[in-house]
């Protein structure tokens, strides 16, 4: 064997192309498609139709809703960690950020009864 063919092989065709000639041959070529009336558009019905499909197809592996159902919750955590951080930072209030009370702000610290009632704690 030679070397060339133990390598990877060349692109070929679109590949070889760089990605803006790519995209000037198929915008050519969607216009043409739509100037001699053989483009498809979808009506909002067909699309409609189209989704249903494809949410059905996706929707029927459990595993693969729950990975994508994770992912977004622990993203949302991790926004609402970042949104909590920043109204921190800056004196916002939030749901999971009341305002600060007036000993809080003062950068003074809270003191809360023990259960037992006979020693305070400092917070």
């Amino acid at each position: 064997m030679t070397s060339r063919e133990q390598s990877q092989p060349r692109a070929r065709g679109f590949a070889s192309m760089d990605e803006s000639k790519q995209r000037e041959i198929a915008s050519r070529g969607g216009r043409t498609a739509h100037a001699q009336g053989t483009a498809h558009k979808f009506s909002p019905e067909e699309a409609r139709e189209a989704g249903r499909k494809g949410g059905k197809a996706v929707s029927g592996d459990r595993s693969h809703m729950a990975r994508i159902g994770r992912r977004g919750g622990q993203a949302r955590h991790a926004r609402s960690q970042v949104k909590n951080a920043s109204a921190t930072a800056t004196g916002t209030a939030t749901p999971n950020n009341p305002p600060a009370t007036a000993t809080e702000s003062a950068n003074e610290p809270t003191f809360r009864s023990d259960t037992s009632g006979d020693e305070t704690q400092r917070h």
